[in-house]
């Protein structure tokens, strides 16, 4: 039986193994415990490779893991024993961008602290439940700039979308008054 292509999880983590954005779609760690120990084990089989370059791919618990580093930043993306690697990285390499994108090119733990929420929301634009909704980091980017521009931002300086939400909002607002 042919299924979608899915993801287990997406973790960033620090130079040190340590959590930055986690996000799990799979019952296979059912506590945070579990959770926890997956990431520390994960990270110490792979902090010795030299990921930097391009990502790199090992088998882990029954798990495919891809894999990614900047700076002091760790990148994986996890799927089931019989995921496509390739689909994988490709999911791997659209967040990897995105986030380079929406961090202007400063990929580092502070500045990924600091610009928490779009991290979080560029997670949410690439896997839903487990589903790949998106690979491409210039469409993920963009989408996740547009949820976060400030809606009292001038007219001309909102998308045409956000512009009639904008509108829509002023109209409810003025008919429940």
């Amino acid at each position: 039986m042919e299924t979608c292509p899915s993801v287990k999880n997406i973790l960033l983590l620090d130079s040190e193994g340590k959590r930055v954005a986690v996000k799990y779609y799979s019952d296979d760690w059912p506590t945070n415990s579990a959770k926890e120990a997956f990431e520390k084990s994960v990270f110490t089989k792979t902090q010795k490779t030299n990921a930097r370059t391009e990502a790199e791919i090992a088998m882990f618990e029954n798990n495919i893991v891809v894999y990614k580093f900047v700076q002091d930043l760790h990148f994986f993306v996890t799927g089931g024993e019989d995921e496509n690697e390739l689909i994988l990285a490709t999911v791997l390499q659209g967040f990897f961008d995105a986030v380079g994108f929406l961090l202007r090119g400063n990929v580092d733990k502070k500045e990924a602290l600091e610009n928490l929420d779009l991290i979080l929301l560029c997670l949410d634009e690439i896997v839903d439940g487990g589903i790949i909704l998106e690979t491409d980091a210039n469409v993920i980017a963009q989408k996740v700039a547009s949820h976060s521009m400030d809606a009292g931002a001038p007219l001309s300086e909102q998308t045409i979308s956000q512009a009639l939400a904008t509108a829509r909002e002023h109209l409810a607002r003025s008919l429940l008054k």
